[in-house]
C-alpha cells in the first residue's frame, strides 16, 4: 500500500502515551509539517500555541471535560482560528486611511472571516496529527477546548480575533494503545453522495446503525431506558452537559468576535 495511505488508513486516538519525551527536533518537523498545510489565500489564518507550563496543561486537563491524559501529553498544541495578526497588520498598513478615502467603514473580522480561520486551523492540525502518526507518535484530539471560552481566553492571553478551535495531544503509544482496534466508520453510501444532498431514510439508518447497535450492551437490548444507539447518542452526547458548555461558550465568543 501507498505508505501515505497507510499512515492515514491506520491512524487512531491515542489516549495513552509511553514516558517518553518527544525530542525538539521531531517537535519541529511536526510543525513544520502543519505550516506547510493548505490556507485559505496563503494567509495562514491560524496560529499554534505549544504548550509546555505543566500548571496550563493541568488547567486544560479539567477545563476540557475533565480528561486527565491530557497532562500527561508529551506534547500539546493548541490550534487557534486567528484573524487578530491580519486586522493589526491592516491597521499598522494605513488601512483605515484608506478606507476614509474610499468613504468606507473599516470592515472588522466577521463570522465568514471566523469559519474561514476556522478550517486554516483545522487542516493545519490535521496535517501536524498525520506527520506526527508517520514518524510513530499518536494524537487525540480535544474539542473540548471550545468549551469555557472565558478561562481559556484568560489562560493564554487571546485576543479579540482568536478561537481556540481544537487542541491536540501527542506522544508514543504505550504497547496497550497499539494493540487496540481501529474503531469502525459508516458505509461509503451513507456519507458520500452524487452532485446532491440526500436525506437517508429508516431502513438505511438501521443498516448504517447496525454494527453500533449490536455493539451496546445486550446486543442492543434495554439499558438504562436506552435501547437504540440513537437515544444514546442523545443522551451521552449532544444533550451531555459539555455539548451544552461548549455551545455557551461558542455563544460568547462570537458575541466577542462581532461585538462591534
Amino acid at each position: 500500500m501507498n505508505p501515505v495511505m497507510e499512515v492515514i488508513l491506520s491512524r487512531k486516538s491515542v489516549r495513552a502515551y509511553e514516558d517518553r519525551p518527544i525530542a525538539e527536533n521531531v517537535r519541529d518537523a511536526i510543525l513544520r509539517a502543519a505550516m506547510r498545510a493548505p490556507t485559505a489565500g496563503n494567509m495562514m489564518l491560524y496560529s499554534i500555541i505549544q504548550v509546555r507550563d505543566e500548571g496550563a496543561k493541568e488547567t486544560l486537563a479539567r477545563t476540557c471535560d475533565n480528561q486527565p491524559f491530557i497532562a500527561k501529553a508529551p506534547l500539546v498544541l493548541l490550534f487557534l482560528a486567528d484573524y487578530q495578526r491580519w486586522y493589526d497588520y491592516f491597521v499598522l498598513s494605513g488601512v483605515e486611511q484608506v478606507c476614509e478615502e474610499r468613504g468606507e467603514p473599516l470592515r472588522k473580522p466577521e463570522e465568514g472571516d471566523l469559519f474561514l480561520a476556522c478550517c486554516d486551523a483545522l487542516i493545519a492540525a490535521q496535517t501536524a496529527v498525520l506527520a506526527a502518526e508517520s514518524m510513530g507518535i499518536g494524537s487525540c484530539y480535544i474539542g473540548d477546548i471550545m468549551e469555557n471560552y472565558e478561562a481559556h481566553r484568560e489562560l493564554f492571553a487571546l485576543p479579540r480575533y482568536v478561537f481556540p478551535i481544537c487542541l491536540v495531544c501527542f506522544g508514543y503509544p504505550t504497547k496497550q494503545q497499539k494493540e487496540r482496534r481501529l474503531t469502525t466508520r459508516f458505509g461509503k453510501e451513507f456519507i458520500v453522495f452524487e452532485d446532491k444532498y440526500r436525506r437517508l431514510e429508516g431502513r438505511e439508518f438501521e443498516e448504517m446503525f447496525r454494527r453500533m447497535q449490536d455493539e451496546m450492551p445486550g446486543g442492543g437490548a434495554r439499558v438504562e431506558g436506552v435501547d437504540n444507539v440513537g437515544k444514546a447518542i442523545y443522551l451521552r452526547k449532544f444533550s451531555a452537559d459539555f455539548s451544552k458548555e461548549m455551545s455557551r461558550s461558542v455563544r460568547a465568543m462570537l458575541s466577542a468576535w462581532g461585538g462591534g
